[in-house]
């Protein structure tokens, strides 16, 4: 009866903490998919542009998004450890001198790529152009997401999510309406197309970090942490630590969404048919994902804090908590895919081809959504044990030394087709997932609690 109540008692902690996430990271989706609703009543080339230039902005994006989750575990830990409101502003400050860095490596590099980068992509010269000049402006966004990441993941490492949550709300709100006005020109404004939707997202940028600013300062247990006024002092020092666990994170993440938007352009050597099936079962896939993502995110909190105050049974009992309610949202919805497939797939298309083969598609999107919530709060759990390199050499090696050769193998060199390329995603996350949960599982906790640090 104690166990039983200890564990319910986990779950009503982390379930507070994980809704708010959830719904951020679906408010920050929904950026991309009003912007590609914007477009789609423009042109069929102006959809091609912000669709191309978004999704290559987005995998700098998955990158120094990652690098930032690590914030939030080493928060976590130190609070649990005893720190003081102080320390901890310190280091929320020295995350925003990363946050300056990386934001200027962004955009250098965007500038740097751009032009190679859209070559690969064999586009027409108009797409290519107005795709260029998108992600010339967008650039503009990267030193304001950063410095967003870092005090996000400050104030989800002390338990705050529902900041977040505001962010969301406001960078969405500007994001659209940005895209009303610039991308059609309204109120005597210049008709801008592609380039309004990149303006909108800049300005939404700008909104969601002066929304960060404002809450730091308003909300007393933020406030307490003194970022403003330390910040002069936490800049030049930075967070050396932050970057010795992060950048294994950023490392996951990229593998991982590299390894999901590769298998998109694999699946464009099947055709229009098999790409537009694809798009709709991947998309469903990823919105589902963001459940299992944020629960992970939260247990990174828990896990965190319990670890950094030495208490490793409680940090034990976070993490397999994290994992099961990850399991448990995946057959949830791994039988909404299995069962009702049709009726997710009337919400994309009507097309008679696309929806026969969408369906045959979800059905192995339910088969690694299991594997998925595993691997994706396995991570989160050793986050908050600051177990970032181990974790990363399992992805990397599940991803692109199983995952992709076998989504090669049997697309291309077999007569599976393009359901191979689902195949070679369930098995690298299947890999992963069975990697991670055990490494988790296994992880020796005997540490009687950890010093405060400086």
């Amino acid at each position: 009866m104690h166990h039983r109540q200890r564990l319910l008692g986990e779950v009503r902690a982390n379930l507070p903490l994980a809704w708010p996430i959830v719904l951020a990271q679906l408010l920050f989706m929904s950026m991309g998919t009003v912007d590609t609703i914007f477009a789609g009543q423009l042109s069929a080339q102006t959809l091609a542009a912000v669709a191309v230039g978004s999704n290559v902005f987005f995998l700098g994006f998955v990158t120094f998004m990652g690098l930032f989750l690590a914030l939030a575990a080493l928060v976590a830990q130190r609070r649990g450890a005893g720190a003081d409101a102080a320390t901890l502003g310190r280091h929320i400050g020295g995350a925003l001198g990363v946050a300056m860095v990386c934001g200027l490596i962004w955009a250098l590099s965007i500038w740097l790529t751009t032009g190679t980068v859209l070559g690969w992509l064999g586009l027409s010269s108009p797409v290519a152009a107005e795709a260029e000049r998108y992600l010339q402006v967008v650039s503009l966004a990267t030193l304001p997401l950063c410095a967003c990441f870092a005090l996000r993941n400050g104030a989800e490492g002390l338990g705050h999510t529902r900041v977040a949550l505001i962010a969301g709300v406001v960078g969405l709100v500007i994001n659209a309406g940005g895209d009303y006005l610039l991308m059609y020109g309204r109120f005597g404004l210049p008709q801008m197309g592609t380039v309004g939707a990149a303006w909108a997202s800049v300005t939404a940028s700008f909104g969601m970090l002066l929304t960060y600013a404002v809450v730091y300062r308003a909300l007393p247990a933020l406030h307490r942490l003194a970022v403003g006024a330390q910040l002069a002092t936490a800049l030049r020092a930075g967070n050396p630590d932050l970057l010795r666990l992060g950048l294994p994170v950023a490392a996951i993440l990229t593998a991982e969404a590299w390894l999901f938007q590769v298998g998109a352009l694999m699946m464009a050597r099947f055709g229009d048919v098999a790409v537009a099936a694809h798009q709709i079962a991947i998309n469903f896939a990823a919105m589902s994902f963001m459940v299992p993502l944020s629960i992970g995110m939260a247990t990174t909190v828990r896990v965190g804090q319990a670890h950094g105050a030495g208490a490793d049974a409680a940090a034990r009992l976070a993490g397999r908590v994290g994992i099961g309610l990850g399991v448990a949202w995946a057959v949830a919805a791994a039988s909404l895919m299995a069962l009702y497939p049709d009726m997710i797939v009337r919400a994309y298309t009507q097309a008679p081809e696309v929806s026969a083969m969408a369906v045959g598609l979800l059905g192995y999107a339910a088969l690694f959504q299991l594997f998925d919530c595993i691997q994706a709060t396995s991570n989160g759990a050793l986050r908050g044990l600051h177990d970032t390199r181990v974790p990363m050499a399992i992805t990397v090696l599940a991803y692109w030394a199983v995952g992709m050769p076998v989504a090669v193998g049997l697309a291309f060199f077999s007569a599976v087709g393009p359901a191979g390329i689902w195949w070679g995603f369930i098995a690298g996350l299947a890999v992963a997932a069975a990697g991670l949960s055990l490494r988790f599982l296994r992880f020796p906790l005997a540490s009687p609690g950890l010093r405060v640090p400086p």
